[in-house]
This record gives structure tokens, C-alpha cells and sequence, in this order.
């Protein structure tokens, strides 16, 4: 009770318990009747169990006090949350020593928010603890917490931030946490033997409530009801405090014959080791480069400054002070000293910081002073003070001559420099809006400093919870570059996702006696580059869509404010938990043409990610032979090429394939692609990802991005991004065009067949087919992009990526029709030059949209002009009795509708006249057009 936050006293629960016998023995009895196996069958229990409720809700009459009455109520309320226990299991014919409680914390009235989906709670004298899940897959570490109090609010942080972290892999987030009672004082030795065997407790405890997997069938644990459904898939991780543990919980997992083997707790001895792969601080590099890159600015072959977090024995401050020779970290600080170098040597003091970090348990007291510069030094934290040299004062800009060491800490952080790392432990940056306990870091309350004051360029958050949410927000919004920390140090928990997949697949394999254990071991081992070239792709990715979306914030805030909306109303996000801005923030915004900062973006895609996941993790979608071979890309190739046959039958098969597809339409196709096709067409998730897998192969996407991406550092980055949004937008059109034309039909695989040839000529041979004004835009366009370094295919396909996604349209056309693919193109772009189709294609590009329904709108004139210029090449291709000539015979049919295609020139006429035509303008013009359409097709 005490750590969901009743905030009555233990005192006052025991007397309530003592004075209320009679009620009490009555919940004894409930819980008896619900989890004693000896008990009666499920209808009985059922029915004895409504009695024993109403004779107990009666006897809550007669208790007069209202606080006992909430107090016993509640009582009733967690036997009815809870679902499993270990209470009647046995170990050698005794009761175990420590008792575990598996709950549906929503059946729990008030709990704090957010709200898990599942929760085990476990208590013996020696250990509490929770592990917090936030669905049936789920993954997070476990924390040795020192919160005796409050340990379940704790972990309750850290699973909301495993949500969001969790979003590019297969699981959600979980994170457990336990309290270790009874610790000697003193002897280190002692100290942790207890700490470990309170670990072993916590696991077992775990496991006790957990399902198992036997030859593919669902085992549930001995002497346990269960009033739940099938609960296998329970995984573990290290996380403060039990760094060196997971070896002790695979260990467990064997021992007990649990399905996942050593996949239980990655990280192990036979896992991939996080420190020496860097891998979160690699992660957070990514990061790193793509800030500094939209700054113009190379890190890897251009100086830059820098001030850290951490020292270098540290995994993540560690290796990402390694990740590039041209770091010039002028400062840096943990909890014992402050180091600072005003103007280092980036050859000499980068080969110190690898000598440091290759010294067991070093820190910066080993640095070699010598190698400092002028007035620089190791300055300890206990110091009483620390005296300011000519140089420190220059850099920091002060005119006093001692700080204390807190104070100093704080003028660092306020620093102007290129780059903030964050790699150690605390919360150093707030809001200025917060007070000093709303970071709920009281260590750090004497250092900490504003994010208005800083003067930092970019930050890097490779540690956890180094500023709060809201002082990113302010950052960014004062033009700071950041992402945040779950975004930023995701490589971590990715490379555990892809450790924990691998060894289920291959300890399949293994038990089928096709690979032996040692094989296995050293097949892991050498995938470590292949697993960590993925993970860092997701990195690259993740933040190239965020950097996407902050470039269009504005444009979309609308769609932000929709989606927002639909994710709280559906009770899938709550704004003001994860420091979105309210509706009434949101018009605010919009009015004063203002976006999501980039934090803000973060959390949303991160959510929009997870809920796609949801979604398409449904055996209509992921059974598809196409969309189910997604699950390759996921795998290192060595593996997908060896055991094809066993990855196709992963445990985690359909988990897998719809966490890869929601990863890479989103990532491709922006945060709201998939809210705004739903709004525009009605079409559910599933159908829109089969659409967008078509239209990603059928305009092979993945090549024409990916050669963009290679144009890192050759062309600006905002060209890249800008690039990258004209493939969105062709994507976008080909996939409504998909959902609209072929919705009851979409064949993934058959799909692409049919396509894919067409629109591979059409594409490559564009700017054959178009005239006039249109041509001369593509040229001059195309020409600007070569000039800036971008190759001639890509320049030719970006220029005209407004055109290509008619390709579709004029392949179904050649399909109506007898003429050649050729001649239906050509028709197809000669009419709209004729027609002056594509300056009216040109202004519904241009209208910006104020509502939904002028959205909608705008989208409805697109498709109606495209639908009306396919019907006008059918038509006049099935002309009967026209020239073969095709000047001819399109003289010949304006000749036939003179008086359609006049109507049509002179709305257009109008139109031009018009500085800001109305929507019904556009409306009108389509009727007009549609006319003429009908009257073709009806010649014909």
C-alpha cells in the first residue's frame, strides 16, 4: 500500500486490520478461494468468491470511519487486481521464504500514473521489490534501488522512460527494482553477497509467477491459479546496481529449465558486453554528428569544444571521449574531481584519455598534469575552494578569485561551448520555470543551473536524466540542438534486443541439436560488428526522422494537434505526463507559427511507434508471405542465410515483423503518415502499411534513400532533408493512390510485380515525357541539385518526384487501352500540358491548409485531377477513328469538345486572375474538368 501511495500510516493499517477481525478474516478467505489450487473448480470458485465480496461490502456498512472503510476496501481491491502467486508453491515441501503477487495494477483505484500493464510486487523479510511491465513483451533492467520508501516510484520513472526508449525495438518497457533489508554496514565483501542474494530472491520471485515454454506449448508454474492468460515472455536486464548480474539470472533461468535459457537476462558472459562494444555511447554520437552536421560542421574532421559529465572509466563519458580525435574537452567533472583543460591538445590530450581509459578503476587524478595546458589542472570536490587562474577566468569569463567547487561546476556548465556530454550520473539542467526538487536530484541542487543560461551549442545526452524534460524544451526553443536522453542513448537497450532475438533463435536451433553450444557462443561473438552496424542504423535513422519532422514543424502542428488528440482520447497518452503542450498550447502555437521542439517530437514519435507496433501486430498482416519476409532485414545476413527456415518460425515472429515495418514507415514516412492517411481515406494501419510496402518497392525507396544518405558531408544537410521530403511526398500520393484504387485487393508481392517495371521506365525516362513550363522547372532544378554535388539519377528522380507518382495511374491506364506503355505516358503528360493540368496540379500543392477539412480537401483535389487526367488518356487513346499521329489526334479531340475544354481554359483563366483563390474555386475548376472527362470517355 504504502508504495502505490496510500498515504495512511502503517499504525493506522495495523489497528484498522486489528479492529475489523471479522472483515479481515473474510479477505483471507477470498484470497484462499481465488489462488489455493486445493480449491474448488473455476465455476464454484467463481460463485463463492461473489458471496464472500457481498457478505464483506455489507460489513462495510457497519465501519463507522471513513478511512478504514478505504483502507479495507482497498484491501479487497488488490486481491481482486492480483492474478498470480507464488503463495501455495512449494520448495522441498515447505513455503518459500518470500512471496511474489502478479497484478493488473488498472484494477487498482487511484494508482499512480502511468499505469503498467502488468506488475509483480514481491516481499520477504530480506528483499522488496516491483517489476513493472507495460505489456506482454516487454524488457528492462533491473535496478538494486537504495529507496526503501519509495522504491516503486522509482521504477515507475524509469518504466515511463523505458516506453518511450523501448519504441525502435520489439519489446515495451519494463524495469524492476528491489530493496535489500537487511545489508551489513561495513565489510564490502558481506555487503554485496547479501545484495546478490537478494537478487537470486528477486529472480526466482519473478519466475515463480511467470509462465514457461515446453516444445512450443505454454507451461504454467506448478501449484499456481492463474486468473490471467498466457505469460512467457519475461526478460531482464542490468541496470544500476547490477552491472555484473545477468550471468546470476541466466543462471537461474537454466537452472529452472526456462524456456529463454541465457536470452533471460543479455549482457551476460556469453552476450554482448555494452562497455567494450560503446555501444551507447556510439549511439549517442549519432546524435551528436547529425546536430553538429546540420551546424555545417564535421566532428570527426573538425575541432570542436567540449564540457562532460563523467570521467573515462566510465562506459558511455568513456568511450564517446573517444569517438573522435578532434574533441577538445576543455572540461569535465564527476563526483570527486573537476578537470579542465582551457586549451588542449587534441592529439596529445585524446591519446591521454585512451591511456585512462584503458587503466582499471582509473580517474582524472591519473590524468598526467604535464599534458595540460597553461593554467588548467585536477581540482578535488572537497576542496574548500578552488583559486581561478588568468585562464580559467578568460574562458569562463569571471573576475573573481575563488569559487567553490559547486559554484565552479555551475559556471561550467553555463560555458560557451560547441558541446555538452552527458555521461555520468544527475540532473544538472532544469527549466526556468522549475523549482530545484522537480528533479527530484537533491545532490546536484547546489550545481544545477537553468537551460535559458546555457550557451552550449549542442547537447548530448548518452546518460540518463541528465535535464529534465522541460529544460530540453526550453533549450531547443532558445535554438539549442538536442534530441533526449531515451532517444539519444537508445543503442544500449537495442543491442540487448537484438542479443535477446539471436540467442532465441539460435538456442532453438541448438536444443535441435543442429548447432552445438560452442558454436553457437562463437557465432555471437563474431556477429558483434554486424549487431552493432544495425543498432547504430536505428540510431541514424531515428534522428534523421526527428530532424524530418522538426523541418516541417510547423507545417504539420496541425496534424501534431490532431494526432495528439486521438492518442488521448483512445487513453494511449497522457500530454501533460510527458510535457506535451495542451490543445489550448497548441493553437497558441499555431497562431504564432511556432512547431514541436524537437524533445517534444521525440516523445510523439516515440509513441506514435509504439501504438503502430500495437497495431500491426495482427496475424492478417504479419502472415502475408511478403510482409512476413520483413523479418529478415532484422537479422545479421550470415544468420538469415543459414537459417532462413528457423528465423521464418521465430517465437517472436510476428512481434518482430511488426516492430521492423512500424520502425521503417515511420521513419520514412513521418510521425503523422499514418493519422492522416486513416483521417483522408478511413483505412486501418494494416492497410496502410501493405500500401506503403508496395509503394516503398515498387519506387524502391530504400535505394534512392539510402544514396542519399551517402551524400553526408558532400551535400548540405538541409538539401538532404529537403530531398528526403520530396520522397516522402511522392510516397505519400502512391500510397493514398494505393488505398483508394486497389484497397479490397492489395496483394503485397503481386502488387509490386505489377508495378514495378512501369514505373521504372516512366521514372527513368521522365523528362522525356514532360513540356513546357513543367520541363523547364525540372531542368533548372535538376541542374541546381548537380551543381551542389548530387548525383544526375537522383537529381532526376527528386525534380520530378511531384510527377512520378502518376506512373501508377498511366500503368492502369496502359492496362484499359492497347497502346503501348510509351505512347500512355505520353498522352498522359502531353494532356496536362495541353490542359494546363500541371499549373493547376501546382496551386493545390500551394494552398495551405488552415483546418482538417481544408486538408481533407486539398487531398480530394488532388486525387479528383489525377483520377480526371487518367480518364481523359483513356478516352482519347480509345478515340474511335482518330489520327495514329498524336499531335493529330489530340487537335482532333480539343477540336470535338471545343466547347468543354473553352469552359476549362477560361476557369483556368479566372483562376489566374485570382490572387487567393477560395477552396470552392478549386472545386468548381474540377467539376469543370470532370466534364470534360466524362464527355471523352463517352466518345470513346
Amino acid at each position: 500500500m504504502r508504495q502505490v501511495r496510500v498515504s495512511n500510516s502503517q499504525e493506522l493499517i495495523s489497528s484498522t486490520l486489528v479492529h475489523h477481525d471479522d472483515l479481515v478474516q473474510l479477505l483471507l478467505e477470498m484470497f484462499k478461494l481465488r489462488f489455493d489450487p486445493e480449491g474448488p473448480k473455476k465455476a464454484e470458485r467463481t460463485k463463492a468468491f461473489e458471496k464472500l465480496e457481498t457478505e464483506f461490502l455489507e460489513g462495510l456498512e457497519d465501519v463507522p470511519n471513513l478511512t478504514e472503510d478505504k483502507i479495507l476496501r482497498l484491501y479487497l481491491d488488490l486481491i481482486k487486481a492480483t492474478v498470480r502467486t507464488n503463495f501455495y508453491q512449494k520448495a522441498k515441501d515447505k513455503f518459500k521464504s518470500y512471496i511474489s503477487f502478479k497484478l493488473l495494477p488498472r484494477l487498482i483505484p487511484n494508482v499512480p500514473l502511468p499505469v503498467p500493464m502488468f506488475e509483480i510486487f514481491v516481499y520477504s523479510p530480506r528483499v522488496e521489490g516491483v517489476h513493472l511491465r507495460g505489456g506482454k513483451v516487454a524488457r528492462g533492467g533491473l535496478r538494486w534501488s537504495d529507496r526503501n520508501e519509495d522504491y516503486r516510484t522509482e521504477v515507475l520513472g524509469l518504466v515511463k522512460a523505458q516506453q518511450v526508449k523501448n519504441a525502435v525495438i520489439v519489446p515495451v518497457g519494463a524495469k524492476g527494482g528491489f530493496v535489500a533489508k537487511k545489508l551489513p554496514q561495513g565489510d564490502r565483501d558481506a555487503f554485496m553477497k547479501e545484495g546478490i542474494a537478494c537478487y537470486k530472491i528477486f529472480i526466482s520471485a519473478l519466475l515463480d509467477v511467470t509462465d514457461n515454454l515446453v516444445k512450443g506449448k505454454v507451461v504454467p508454474p506448478k501449484n499456481t491459479i492463474r486468473h490471467d492468460e498466457d505469460d512467457y515472455y519475461l526478460v531482464v536486464a542490468a541496470d544500476k546496481g547490477t552491472a555484473t548480474f545477468s550471468d546470476i539470472a541466466n543462471q537461474i533461468s537454466e537452472d529452472r529449465g526456462h524456456w529463454l535459457g541465457d536470452a533471460f537476462a543479455s549482457g551476460g558472459s556469453q552476450g554482448y558486453d555494452h562497455k567494450k562494444m560503446g555501444i551507447t555511447a556510439r549511439g549517442a554520437w549519432v546524435s551528436v554528428q547529425r546536430h553538429f552536421k546540420e551546424l555545417g560542421h564535421n566532428v570527426q574532421e573538425q575541432p570542436f569544444t567540449c564540457v562532460g559529465v563523467g570521467d573515462m572509466s566510465g562506459d558511455v563519458f568513456g568511450n564517446g571521449m573517444l569517438l573522435s580525435d578532434q574533441t577538445k574537452l576543455i572540461a569535465a567533472f564527476n563526483h570527486m574531481h573537476i578537470f579542465i583543460d582551457p586549451d588542449p591538445d587534441t592529439t596529445k590530450s585524446f591519446a591521454e584519455r585512451q591511456r585512462l581509459f584503458d587503466l582499471p578503476r582509473s580517474s582524472w587524478d591519473d590524468y598526467d598534469k604535464t599534458l595540460i595546458s597553461k593554467g588548467g589542472g585536477i581540482f578535488s570536490r572537497d576542496a574548500k575552494s578552488i583559486k581561478l587562474t588568468p585562464e580559467i577566468k578568460k574562458w569562463l569569463g569571471l573576475d573573481v578569485a575563488a569559487l567553490a567547487p559547486t559554484a565552479l561546476i555551475h559556471e561550467i556548465l553555463k560555458a560557451d561551448m560547441d558541446l555538452l556530454w552527458f555521461g555520468g550520473i544527475g540532473t544538472y539542467i532544469k527549466a526556468s520555470h522549475e523549482s530545484h526538487a522537480d528533479c527530484g536530484d537533491k545532490a546536484n541542487d547546489g550545481l544545477r543551473v537553468d537551460a535559458k543560461d546555457l550557451k552550449v551549442k549542442v547537447i548530448g545526452e548518452g546518460g540518463n536524466l541528465g535535464m529534465t524534460q522541460n529544460s530540453r524544451i526550453e533549450f531547443a526553443t532558445q535554438g539549442g540542438l538536442l534530441n533526449t536522453d531515451f532517444i539519444d542513448n537508445a543503442g544500449g537497450v537495442d543491442c540487448s534486443d537484438n542479443e535477446v532475438n539471436i540467442k532465441i533463435l539460435l538456442n532453438g536451433v541448438v536444443t535441435a541439436g543442429d548447432l552445438t553450444e560452442k558454436q553457437r557462443n562463437s557465432l555471437l561473438y563474431d556477429m558483434t560488428d554486424d549487431v552493432a552496424e544495425h543498432v547504430l542504423r536505428h540510431n541514424y535513422r531515428q534522428t534523421q526522422a526527428i530532424s524530418i519532422a522538426n523541418y516541417e514543424a510547423v507545417a504539420r502542428i496541425e496534424e501534431y494537434r490532431r494526432l495528439m488528440n486521438s492518442l488521448e482520447s483512445a487513453g494511449k497518452l497522457n500530454r501533460e505526463l510527458e510535457f506535451l503542450p495542451s490543445e489550448e498550447q497548441m493553437i497558441e502555437r499555431k497562431s504564432n507559427g511556432k512547431g514541436l521542439t524537437r524533445p517534444e517530437l521525440a516523445v510523439l514519435i516515440s509513441y506514435v511507434k509504439g501504438d503502430m507496433k500495437e497495431a500491426l501486430n495482427q496475424e492478417c498482416f504479419t502472415a502475408d508471405d511478403y510482409v512476413s519476409s520483413e523479418i529478415h532485414r532484422v537479422f545479421p545476413a550470415r544468420l538469415s542465410k543459414k537459417f532462413k527456415k528457423e528465423i521464418d518460425n521465430h517465437q517472436l515472429h510476428s512481434e518482430i515483423v511488426a516492430t521492423q515495418v512500424a520502425n521503417d514507415m515511420i521513419n520514412h514516412m513521418g510521425i503523422s503518415f499514418v493519422a492522416r492517411l486513416n483521417n483522408s481515406t478511413g483505412a486501418n494501419a494494416t492497410s496502410i502499411a501493405m500500401a506503403y510496402l508496395i509503394a516503398r518497392d515498387v519506387f524502391k525507396l530504400d535505394h534512392w534513400w539510402e544514396t542519399i544518405e551517402g551524400l553526408d558531408y558532400k551535400v548540405s544537410a538541409a538539401t538532404q532533408i529537403e530531398m528526403m521530403t520530396q520522397l516522402m511526398s511522392l510516397m505519400r500520393r502512391a500510397v493514398r493512390w494505393l488505398i483508394r484504387n486497389r484497397r479490397s485487393e492489395l496483394k503485397v508481392l503481386a502488387d509490386i510485380e505489377r508495378f514495378s517495371k512501369g514505373v521504372t521506365q516512366i521514372s527513368s525516362d521522365l523528362h522525356k515525357y514532360l513540356r513546357g513550363s513543367v520541363k523547364d522547372r525540372w531542368e533548372q532544378r535538376h541542374q541546381s541539385l548537380v551543381e551542389e554535388g548530387v548525383p544526375e539519377d537522383v537529381a532526376g528522380l527528386v525534380s520530378g518526384a511531384s510527377f512520378t507518382y502518376a506512373a501508377l495511374g498511366i500503368i492502369e491506364a496502359h492496362e484499359s487501352s492497347s497502346a503501348s506503355l510509351e505512347r500512355v505516358a505520353e498522352v498522359y503528360y502531353s494532356i496536362g500540358d495541353y490542359l494546363d493540368l500541371n499549373w493547376f496540379a501546382q496551386q493545390i500543392d500551394s494552398l495551405t491548409p488552415s483546418t482538417h477539412w481544408q486538408a481533407l480537401a486539398r487531398e480530394a483535389f488532388r486525387e479528383d485531377l489525377d483520377w480526371q487526367q487518367r480518364a481523359l488518356t483513356v478516352g482519347l487513346l480509345n478515340m474511335k477513328g482518330s489520327p495514329k499521329d498524336m499531335q493529330k489526334r489530340i487537335d482532333s479531340w480539343m477540336e470535338q469538345h471545343s466547347d468543354l475544354v473553352s469552359r476549362w481554359q477560361q476557369t483556368l483563366t479566372e483562376l489566374k486572375a485570382t490572387d487567393d483563390a477560395e477552396y470552392a474555386m478549386y472545386s468548381v475548376a474540377l467539376r469543370e474538368l470532370l466534364d470534360l472527362a466524362q464527355s471523352t470517355t463517352h466518345a470513346s
